[in-house]
């Protein structure tokens, strides 16, 4: 059972990837691996625990108060009280966070919040319009999410750029866009949520270091599909129409909206800061930012009485809008490698990398580019399990400070992570989110642009390592 715990987390994966040929949905595959993989460990814990000597199960069995318990009642112990509740703990600030920051973002593009940068980017001109949504997606991206970016910008782009074939040109160059910039941020996509909050990489150390990077990760695609895409002076092949406001949205006032705005933007930009001086999980600033947008709006609708179904813009009606299938995707996908982790597979596969690439940025570097097959967020979250953070102190090998917080290993790894999934439109949430969005096939992305997202990941990485 050890070695086939890998199998079904595996074979887990390539049914995710394979959606839309088995036609399951790949949150049911993602929480069905979960369960089978926590049941093979409470069934078969004295083969993979106890057997095995697995590490974290014998420090806990010397426990006084245990060590004279039957092994069955020790593993059922270990796997409910140190293992699955932990890790559900941490997995479900993740979840919080992802929630509330849909929420969020949705409320405040429902009150015509991106309504000024809609307007800004219209243009008919077609490479002009490519710069514009690509650097747009880059800083949005950082800002809230990659995830969260690149569905405002595909709302936006429909408006644009009426013309399908027009738009899936875009699109694609959005995923590229969105992941460079969330590669650079703390909140800017879930693998970079999930080192922050663990504690292996601080806000600041990440921006400082990674925005340069990150910036080149973009730029060199954008120039080449710039003259690649599109030839000069060519103009779209509708004419775009200017963004219309929502129907209920135009009726709010305008002052009304900009507090909405700013209480949306501010409670996802300020996370590093409201962590950093209350030292409080991440997603409590945006459960702050949630609740006053909940008070405020629910006060505005009590005055706005005119408004004729104004209820249907209340938070307390748009809570559906949250995406609940990848809320358990991300909870199936975290909680399997959780699984993986307890199992003690993971410091196995740490043991394989670290006994055959002894270059720690070689690690990041060949994770990344994995990331473009196996999900990004089980991939970090493995590589977590796998390379547990270095206390810094000045008996610290001079290879042990790759992986102290903010070492160059967790740098270098929050680059390669979300970067490298736009190898593949498949790599990344975002490019599966913009794939269902804009009917982007597997092979347009692989021919067009994997060589654009390729010479991106090379190139920043080039010099991210210059700057190391």
């Amino acid at each position: 059972m050890y070695y086939l715990m890998p199998v079904v987390f595996i074979l887990g994966i390539v049914a995710i990837i394979l959606e839309d040929k088995i036609k399951v949905n790949k949150s049911a595959t993602a929480v069905m691996m979960c369960i089978v993989l926590w049941l093979m460990l409470m069934f078969n814990g004295q083969d993979i625990l106890v057997e095995r000597q697995n590490a974290g199960f014998m420090q806990y069995a010397e426990r006084a108060e245990i060590s004279g318990l039957p092994d069955k009642e020790k593993i059922t112990a270990y796997l409910t009280e140190r293992a699955f509740i932990p890790h559900l703990g941490d997995v479900s600030q993740t979840l919080f966070f992802v929630m509330c920051t849909m929420l969020i973002v949705s409320t405040v593009d429902k009150h015509g919040g991106f309504l000024a940068v809609a307007r800004f980017i219209s243009t008919n001109n077609k490479r002009l319009l490519l710069w514009y949504l690509s650097i747009a997606s880059f800083f949005f991206s950082a800002l809230l999410d990659n995830l969260a970016a690149a569905i405002v910008l595909i709302a936006i782009l429909r408006k644009l750029a009426p013309h399908a074939t027009d738009r899936m040109k875009y699109a694609c160059m959005i995923v590229i866009a969105a992941n460079a910039g969330g590669s650079w941020s703390p909140v800017g996509d879930v693998t970079t949520l999930l080192l922050w909050t663990g504690g292996n990489i601080s806000a600041w150390h990440q921006i400082s270091h990674l925005f340069l990077p990150a910036l080149v990760n973009l730029l060199l695609p954008l120039i080449v599909a710039h003259f690649w895409l599109f030839r000069k002076n060519v103009k779209l092949r509708e004419n775009s129409e200017i963004v219309k406001e929502d129907e209920y949205a135009q009726h709010i006032p305008v002052r009304s909206r900009i507090v909405i705005f700013f209480i949306g933007i501010l409670s996802l930009v300020m996370v590093p800061l409201f962590q950093a001086v209350t030292h409080l999980p991440a997603f409590m600033c945006v459960l702050i930012g949630m609740v006053f947008l909940w008070v405020y709006t629910d006060i505005m609708y009590g005055k706005l009485t005119e408004i004729r179904d104004s209820h249907k813009l209340r938070i307390s009606k748009m809570l559906h809008t949250v995406d609940l299938a990848t809320i358990f995707f991300f909870l199936g996908i975290l909680m399997s490698v959780a699984a993986l982790n307890t199992g003690g597979q993971l410091t196995l596969f740490a043991d394989f990398l670290t006994g055959h690439f002894k270059e720690p940025y070689a690690i990041s570097f060949i994770i990344g580019a994995a990331s473009s097959l196996v999900d990004n967020v089980a991939l970090v979250a493995a590589t977590m399990g796998m390379y547990p953070v270095v206390e810094a102190s000045a008996g610290v090998t001079s290879y042990l400070q790759f992986f102290v917080a903010d070492g160059g290993f967790w740098t270098f790894l929050a680059y390669c992570a979300v970067t490298g999934g736009s190898f593949l439109i498949i790599g990344s949430a975002t490019g599966v989110t913009v794939m269902g969005l804009e009917k982007v096939s597997f092979g347009y992305y692989l021919k067009r642009f994997t060589p654009l997202a390729l010479l991106g990941y090379v190139a920043g990485a080039a010099v991210f390592l210059a700057m190391a």
